[in-house]
């Protein structure tokens, strides 16, 4: 009777063996999960879509700001295009770092090593980008104002990438 009234007596809260059912899925009293092994398929696809999601966020706010700063650098303080570009670049990368540090990725660790290699990945996007500027417009008539907006996107998809796998790795 002991046994089956502790059953029902609701959730535990005391440590117990890791093994136990109840353990074994619900957070510690302190909010740890407990250590059960490495993650399901499920919490790990969870968690890059998290992870997704959160940097396409700060990725936009990036965008916006590296948008902005280009246009007024180019438009109103009448840079060049490129080296507005990478004024401009510079400020959205920096930027996504800090915010890709605090709220993406979580590491606050060995920051300097990975601002270089964040604003290492982040030249990729200067040099696609730069390609483009100098293709585009000369070549084909086409803005660069327009050039710059339609650059965004696909360097935003690849730096993903290399920043998940090796600047927040």
């Amino acid at each position: 009777m002991a046994a089956e009234a502790g059953a029902h007596a609701g959730p535990r809260t005391d440590p117990g063996p890791a093994s136990s059912p109840v353990a074994a899925g619900t957070p510690s009293v302190t909010g740890t999960p407990p250590a059960t092994g490495p993650p399901s398929a499920a919490a790990t696809r969870t968690r890059d879509l998290r992870q997704l999601i959160t940097y396409a966020l700060v990725g936009g706010s990036g965008v916006l700001l590296d948008l902005g700063a280009f246009l007024l650098l180019y438009n109103v303080a009448g840079l060049h295009e490129q080296v507005a570009n990478v004024l401009s670049t510079s400020l959205g990368i920096t930027n996504n770092f800090v915010l890709n540090a605090l709220f993406t990725f979580g590491k606050r660790d060995r920051l300097l090593l990975r601002w270089l290699r964040f604003y290492s990945v982040g030249l990729t996007g200067i040099a696609l980008t730069f390609v483009l500027l100098a293709v585009f417009p000369r070549g084909l008539g086409i803005d660069p104002n327009l050039v710059k907006a339609g650059s965004l996107p696909l360097v935003l998809v690849f730096q993903f990438a290399l920043n998940r796998k090796w600047s927040f790795a």
